[in-house]
């Protein structure tokens, strides 16, 4: 059975060179092709995709916010970013939004196929410079790489609640005070919620708790 893929694509030379790839590749065929994301949730039901091609920059509807659309609507279709533009912060917000792979417009075919059928059989592609562009953000931003998973880390509601008061930028004196316990107390609560985290600053454990949902 074919891998179906569905292009959005607001330059037609592009989108019909796509197309004709994609017909011309044996185990491949375009189920649609469209130059915006406008009536985005009933060409997708149209279609049916396995994989859409999406295009970072369309007018209307920006291809990151089409992808956040489709990640929400349609669990089942991944989506494979597409751009000419090498950007970090772009990068981290496709992938946000839900985007399972990015690679750029100048890759050849070849690549482009490799990673429609690496992204359908569930990888995550990237090409070598936007997987460094990744890492150099993440780095830049201290931000941490966490699986969102379902894990119980036993917090006791008053680290729970400690743990919220970090996350909206409190101080341990604020902390102290907010919660009538002692400076020292407050220390206390933090080391045994950084232990039960696995983490070991503050900026880890707000950002824990924010990617998993803990408060």
């Amino acid at each position: 059975m074919d891998i179906r893929v569905a292009i959005f694509e607001d330059n037609k030379l592009v989108r019909d060179a796509l197309e004709a790839i994609l017909n011309g590749t044996p185990g491949y065929s375009c189920c649609g092709a469209y130059a915006d994301a406008q009536s985005l949730s009933s060409r997708i039901k149209s279609s049916a995709p396995d994989v859409v091609l999406m295009d970072i920059e369309m007018p209307g509807i920006s291809g990151i916010d089409a992808t956040r659309i489709i990640a929400r609507e349609f669990q089942d279709v991944k989506v494979l970013i597409q751009t000419v533009f090498n950007d970090s912060e772009k990068i981290f917000r496709a992938l946000s939004a839900g985007a399972s792979g990015y690679v750029l417009k100048n890759d050849s075919p070849a690549k482009q196929i490799e990673a429609i059928h690496e992204v359908f059989n569930g990888g995550a592609p990237m090409s070598p410079s936007i997987a460094k562009k990744v890492l150099q953000f993440f780095s830049h931003k201290n931000v941490i790489l966490v699986i969102p998973e379902l894990t119980d880390y036993q917090l006791s509601e008053r680290e729970k609640e400690i743990l919220l008061l970090m996350v909206e930028g409190h101080n341990y004196k604020t902390i102290a005070e907010k919660t009538f316990i002692s400076y020292e107390t407050v220390r206390t609560h933090v080391k045994r919620i950084y232990k039960k985290l696995h983490v070991a600053s503050r900026s880890e454990a707000v950002m824990k708790a924010q990617q998993q949902g803990l408060i």
